[in-house]
């Protein structure tokens, strides 16, 4: 076994141990047609008020101006599928934010990946990423041969569906790369399109984000939700998982093992009426680790107003 073979193996092995569910390899180089794509969604304002998704265009596109040097993108999937389900009656959060922050407990995995690297290879230049960078990890996920890139915008894998984290490794030393995933195994289905309430998705993979349920939700910081999507949200206060919850490849996702993610029993169980009527000491007490801090308990409150019949 060579170099190439030996530090691959270890970076997959050690992957295993702490708890990703897929570890897969990419040479780092140039995304073109990404840069195509982006720049095209970018000037039809698909983006909405996410200004951020402006920035760092060329970082975006290149992971070597990310990390000098780079030679290797390395993709982890982390499962967040969870075993247990909201009380009937509680308005709806997404299953991605039932548990602590995937922020912090997966940025913590890869620190602890590159420690394990920088200590039996030698020293490395990486940095982690986990959906708060300027990365295309889809695309990276993808070129190291996870799955594909469903209707919805999302990663889907044959195996388990995709309720998945997505966490980008890049890496200044040469590793042996996986051969991309090549095929595309939603035919003619159109359940994430026909079924999505807010005509977010396009039939040509592409995603309005503009349009989303999770934008309006999460991203909107402005007072109001557009009077024009009132009754299009069902119970959704916190993101959605409409156009995830119809994929028929999810039938085969499993309930994750990573104790970080076990759901907060409040999210589980809290009614409407519990929602309105919680204090900011509450919320702040009971989501110090959640990713719900995001929208904040006047951005829930909010969007349980709107949620509301009349």
């Amino acid at each position: 076994m060579n170099s190439l073979e030996k530090n691959t193996a270890l970076i997959k092995q050690t992957a295993q141990k702490l708890g990703f569910s897929y570890c897969g390899i990419a040479k780092a180089e140039q995304l073109d047609e990404d840069a195509r794509r982006l720049e095209a969604w970018l000037k039809q304002d698909m983006h909405g008020g996410m200004q951020y998704m402006e920035n760092h265009f060329d970082m975006r596109i290149d992971p070597r101006k990310l990390v000098p040097g780079a030679k290797s993108v390395i993709t982890l999937l982390q499962n967040y599928f969870p075993g247990e389900q909201q009380s009937a009656g509680s308005p709806d959060i997404a299953k991605y934010a039932f548990g602590e922050d995937y922020h912090e407990v997966i940025r913590a995995k890869l620190k602890t990946l590159l420690f394990v690297l920088n200590q039996h290879i030698g020293e490395i230049n990486g940095r982690g990423f986990v959906d708060s960078a300027p990365v295309l990890e889809r695309t990276w996920a993808v070129k190291s041969g996870a799955g594909w890139i469903g209707k919805n915008g999302n990663l889907i894998t044959k195996q388990s569906g995709s309720f998945y984290f997505i966490a980008t490794l890049i890496v200044d030393i040469e590793l042996n790369y996986d051969d991309p995933f090549a095929k595309d195994f939603c035919g003619t289905c159109r359940k994430c399109i026909d079924t999505c309430p807010t005509d977010a998705i396009l039939d040509n993979k592409v995603v309005d984000g503009s349009k989303c349920i999770s934008y309006f939700t999460i991203e909107l910081k402005d007072a109001l939700i557009p009077a024009e999507m009132k009754g299009k949200f069902a119970d959704w206060i916190f993101g959605c998982d409409i156009c995830q919850d119809v994929c028929p490849w999810n039938r085969f996702s499993t309930p994750h093992t990573e104790l970080k993610f076990t759901p907060i029993p409040e999210i589980l169980n809290l009614s409407s009426k519990e929602w309105e009527a919680m204090s900011e000491e509450g919320f702040q007490t009971i989501f110090a680790h959640s990713p719900l801090k995001r929208a904040k308990l006047a951005g829930i409150q909010r969007n349980l107003s709107f949620i509301k019949p009349g």
